[in-house]
């Protein structure tokens, strides 16, 4: 029998480290893949050539002025200036370790699977120091600019840094709000963390998703805006009533049309997935 899960409805007081958004994003997902192949690289800062973290576009643009999802690769070693940003955005680890924070502040290495927010305006630094460091970075508006830390502001938001360690992952069991057959196993269900936002009808927000080795299943979007990047593993993906099939390894994307079908597999491994929406979305397990 098929596990059903709900993911979304309404969300307890306390659950998300909350954020300032608009409801929805400008324009509506669509379904599209990203592979490794077809990311497009170019430089995160280009005022500074070599010296900047490289960035591959995943969706929208960074350089105009609505919400966009992008990659940053950043060299062993590296460490930014002092810096601002014009505007605030969110990132969860791929690979390496990442420390982000005030430039006086006690190193906290963040490795994969972490999450943290960085509010526009305040003074921080960036640093690298695994063999291969990946992020996913989003940002609600753009352009994602550069600043010196002179025109730092205070926005009213607070900085957030999750290590993987103390996410809090929930199963069916642990979500009143999630719909199941009855049937489900604790250890073969997929599992949630909860990151930002709200579930608020029509509010936008971000969790992972982990699905367990063996995993095959459907994502049935009812979300207007639905993009999804891989963090981790290594994921089947096919949209129903297409032909063409996708092998999605950490660091790439698909986005979903609301009311669209999208079968998924993690057989190798454990895989997670961040999903950020602002509706529903149901995760079937075969």
């Amino acid at each position: 029998m098929k596990n059903n899960i709900l993911v979304a409805l309404a969300i307890l007081s306390g659950l998300y480290m909350q954020a300032q958004t608009p409801k929805t994003d400008p324009e509506k997902s669509i379904n599209e893949v990203v592979t490794t192949s077809d990311v497009e690289w170019g430089y995160l800062n280009p005022l500074r050539g070599d010296k900047s973290p490289a960035a591959g576009k995943l969706w929208g643009d960074r350089t105009e002025t609505a919400a966009s999802g992008f990659l940053v690769k950043f060299k062993k070693g590296f460490s930014s200036p002092p810096h601002i940003h014009n505007v605030t955005y969110r990132g969860v680890v791929i690979e390496g370790l990442l420390f982000n924070d005030d430039e006086k502040a006690e190193e906290m290495w963040l490795p994969a699977g972490s999450f943290w927010q960085q509010p526009a305006g305040e003074a921080h630094i960036t640093a690298a120091s695994g063999e291969e460091n990946l992020a996913y970075i989003e940002i609600q508006e753009g352009p994602y600019l550069v600043k010196p830390t002179d025109e730092a502001f205070d926005n009213g938001e607070r900085p957030v840094n999750v290590d993987t360690s103390n996410l809090v992952w929930l199963n069916a069991s642990d979500i009143k709000w999630v719909l199941q057959d009855g049937n489900s196993n604790d250890e073969k269900e997929p599992k949630i963390a909860f990151l930002w936002g709200s579930h608020k009808k029509g509010e936008l927000n971000g969790s992972l998703i982990k699905l367990p080795k063996g995993f095959k299943g459907e994502i049935k979007n009812q979300s207007p805006n639905f993009r999804a990047v891989i963090i981790q593993g290594t994921i089947g993906h096919q949209v129903s009533g297409v032909d063409n099939k996708s092998t999605l390894d950490a660091g790439t994307y698909f986005g979903a049309a609301e009311n669209s079908v999208h079968t998924l597999t993690s057989e190798e491994k454990e895989s997670i997935i961040y999903i950020r929406s602002n509706g529903k979305f149901e995760v079937i397990t075969y």
